[in-house]
């Protein structure tokens, strides 16, 4: 038999913003697919209305489009196996379900929710099932006379999967081998309601994976109990041959505690669980993101690739080239994987010190001209390679920095008791009078004459540069003191000196 060709898929509902274990999950599967030179397809599974979010899907696809995670077809991408929205789909879905009644697989079920609800108070931990179904109300109860008359007079109905109990269900999972579950602990699950003519996710799932030729199902570990139930669909079909490999991919787990990652979790310790900020349509409320927070995509990308798989080797910075290379599906763990928020902030500060200075530069220089500065671009890079390696994110570096171009104000109380000496100020006074001597006030050029300088006057070197460092930037923090008073140049330093001296005394 030919080989098919890979195709995997992504299928969100646009109930709200993207999880991160949803970003997760769309990794996993654009990897596997870029790996075996296959297609990663987009879908939208729309069929519950009532959970509709205005916004939602667009913000999903702004989401992968600033991660860099690209789809080679399906909703706003285009292709083939359209339309790839479900709700444009009912037309097909309808052709399948006939087909299941027709073959004694299905059956139309009239039971109201009333009718439900008063049979489970009856029948404790009541499951529609080969047991219970008889005495509920459907087509395999009722007279065919009486199916046929509520459905001329245009009673709701739903269709329920007629499961066949005593059946063992072989579910080949990449990640957890064979699972074998019993059909007698499966419900007859509902694939179709008259109410609004759209199938469920189970039989709408199924039929378009079919269609779009999908040969892997890449998904949460949520989706397991699900499985069997789609393994005796495809058999009901009679698409045994075509049937996608699964593979259920590890819980994303809270930082702390036990249980499955929650924005609570994000919101409690200070971390966004979603790509990018969400504004919520209904209550107004703001979701933090990881955009928004300053995380590089690519960084988030690295984080992400490593919650729940091992590449087996030291190697922990990748780009998405050398991710979609060493990616391998039957490396995934099947213990869930804890959401330690601290690396993703590490991957971010490995992120800025990769990249060079002329890039963080860009980054940098609205914050330089948010604050009032006028600078060139040249003079924010030269900061910008002094002071990079000290942050985690771009952001970061205004507080750190804003001494370069803003003299201070103020000096740092802690630091004036413990640096400013009684003589500082006469000292600094004679450093000064060094400095206004120095032409060439390149660090090559100050250094020695102020070395000299300090030897030749016995002074303490730590007392000198730490009250030089306190009257240039107004705390004990920086690079080297040099690298500072060559960037301002020989005017502003000893300008800075004089106002030290003239406030501290």
């Amino acid at each position: 038999m030919e080989e098919r060709k890979i195709r995997v898929r992504f299928a969100p509902s646009p109930t709200g913003p993207l999880h991160i274990g949803g970003v997760r999950t769309a990794l996993y599967n654009y990897l596997f697919a870029k790996q075996h030179g296959g297609d990663f397809v987009f879908r939208i599974e729309d069929t519950d209305s009532t959970r509709f979010v205005p916004g939602a899907e667009e913000y999903i696809i702004e989401s992968f489009r600033w991660l860099g995670i690209t789809f080679d077809e399906g909703v706003s991408f285009g292709g083939k196996h359209g339309p790839y929205r479900q709700s444009e789909r009912r037309a097909i879905y309808k052709k399948y379900v006939e087909q299941l009644l027709e073959s004694g697989k299905a059956y139309y079920a009239f039971d109201t929710p009333e009718e439900l609800e008063a049979k489970r108070a009856e029948i404790q931990n009541f499951q529609y099932d080969a047991r219970t179904r008889m005495q509920m109300r459907n087509s395999l109860s009722l007279p065919k006379e009486e199916v046929d008359a509520l459905i001329a007079d245009g009673r709701q109905y739903v269709v329920r999967f007629k499961v066949e109990p005593g059946v063992a269900v072989h579910v080949d999972d990449i990640i957890r081998g064979d699972v074998r579950i019993m059909s007698d602990i499966l419900d007859d699950k509902v694939l179709y309601k008259s109410a609004d003519e759209l199938p469920t996710y189970h039989l709408a799932n199924i039929v378009d994976d079919h269609l779009m030729e999908i040969t892997h199902v890449i998904r949460g570990e949520e989706w397991l109990p699900s499985a069997p139930l789609h393994v005796l669909l495809y058999r009901a079909f009679g698409w045994e041959d075509t049937m996608p490999r699964f593979a259920h991919l590890p819980l994303l787990l809270k930082p702390e505690g036990k249980g499955k990652l929650s924005k609570r979790d994000g919101d409690r310790l200070g971390f966004p669980v979603f790509p990018l900020e969400w504004h919520d349509p209904k209550t107004g409320e703001v979701s933090s993101g990881y955009r928004e927070s300053g995380y590089f995509p690519e960084a988030v990308v690295n984080f992400l690739a490593l919650l729940g798989w091992n590449p087996g080797t030291e190697q922990e910075v990748f780009t998405l080239d050398e991710l979609v290379q060493a990616f391998d599906l039957t490396k995934c763990s099947k213990a869930g994987a804890r959401f330690d928020y601290q690396k993703g902030i590490w991957f971010n500060h490995e992120y800025v010190l990769n990249k060079s200075a002329e890039e963080i530069a860009k980054l940098f220089a609205p914050y330089v001209v948010g604050n009032g500065v006028d600078e060139t671009m040249e003079r924010i890079t030269q900061v910008t390679a002094m002071m990079k390696d000290r942050v985690n994110f771009v952001r970061e570096l205004w507080p750190l920095c804003s001494f370069f171009f803003i003299p201070p104000v103020e000096y740092d109380e802690k630091t004036v008791r413990k640096r400013w000496k009684e003589d500082s100020a006469r000292v600094m006074g004679e450093l000064a009078e060094v400095l206004q001597g120095i032409d060439d006030f390149s660090v090559e050029g100050q250094e020695p004459m102020v070395m000299a300088w300090v030897e030749q006057k016995g002074y303490k070197l730590g007392d000198v540069m730490n009250a030089f460092r306190l009257a240039l930037v107004g705390i004990g923090k920086g690079p080297g003191m040099f690298d500072i008073s060559a960037f301002l140049g020989k005017q502003e330093t000893i300008s800075r000196l004089r106002r030290a001296i003239e406030v501290l005394g």
